[in-house]
């Protein structure tokens, strides 16, 4: 158990809180911001500390203490035969309980939550899990409404301005969570309802063979003309620079169409989150796109 020393001044001098967490525990200071007396804290300086228990912070300990505030987390209140500093330096306590080593504490949830904690409606175990947040609330007040003479009659007939406030969804960080969530080594994962693209069309060499070129091009007016958006890569570029470019910026879908598939009377499909890339007849590429577009 470990022992965290808060202050908080007041009218007649500045008092003393000791609080109590297990030693693998850290203290959640939201929390016991929300505690009794403890609304505007602060943590004790060493002077403080020396000054008051005669001992650096590394060894207190509860026992013995005296016009102390003594508060402890739910799980050190749960604890028995623990260990803890005794208020010495280079000297600590073991087996020691609550009720005969020294009186029973206050208790308050203070410590940040862990994974493997019960949960709130104690059907299971929490997760620590990430987060971003994609969303803003602003409590305006009455800033804007008295700047804009923003005014209503309340029931004494006294004019009073509006409290405003406003909310909103930041569109980048709805893509920046979306990249976050949805990734692999080889890039972004887009979700379908914000990828910049639908389909990516990759034809091999497209400035060597006018063949591939005449193909390329009306397969990407029919997908465009199917109301599909198509981004079409055409650069002069290695097949593994373009396929690692097109899983980079995360487009759902790949058709590529090359000098060898065309003369098989086939072109190659692969979904960004295919393990492989299957061959597909040329002549029915349009209408396997629309059928994995639907399934999204």
């Amino acid at each position: 158990m470990k022992s965290v020393v808060l202050a908080v001044e007041g009218e007649k001098g500045t008092r003393l809180f000791l609080l109590l967490i297990r030693g693998d525990h850290a203290l959640n200071e939201i929390k016991v911001n929300k505690l009794p007396d403890l609304g505007k804290f602060r943590f004790a300086a060493e002077s403080e500390i020396q000054r008051r228990f005669h001992s650096p912070a590394g060894y207190l300990g509860p026992v013995g203490l005296k016009e102390v505030t003594i508060i402890a987390d739910r799980t050190v209140a749960a604890m028995s035969d623990f260990v803890c500093g005794a208020n010495e330096e280079g000297f600590h306590l073991t087996g020691v309980n609550f009720g005969r080593d020294l009186a029973e504490p206050e208790v308050a949830d203070i410590r940040n939550v862990v994974a493997g904690d019960p949960s709130p409606d104690g059907k299971g175990k929490l997760q620590i899990l990430r987060g971003i947040e994609v969303g803003h609330i602003f409590q305006l007040r009455t800033k804007y409404s008295l700047a804009m003479k923003a005014l209503f009659l309340n029931e004494a007939g006294e004019s009073k301005p509006f409290e405003m406030g406003c909310y909103g969804i930041g569109v980048t960080r709805i893509v920046a969570a979306a990249i976050e969530q949805n990734h692999d080594a080889r890039g972004i994962i887009f979700p379908a309802p914000i990828a910049p693209f639908e389909v990516a069309l990759v034809p091999i060499g497209y400035h060597k063979s006018a063949a591939l070129r005449e193909a390329a091009d009306r397969l990407y007016g029919e997908l465009a003309a199917a109301g599909i958006d198509v981004l079409m890569d055409d650069r002069d570029e290695r097949p593994g620079v373009l396929f690692a470019d097109m899983d980079l910026i995360g487009v759902p879908h790949r058709v590529v169409l090359s000098e060898r598939g065309l003369a098989a009377g086939s072109a190659e499909y692969k979904g960004r989150s295919d393990d492989k890339p299957q061959d597909v007849p040329a002549k029915d590429i349009l209408s396997f796109v629309r059928t994995r577009l639907r399934a999204q």
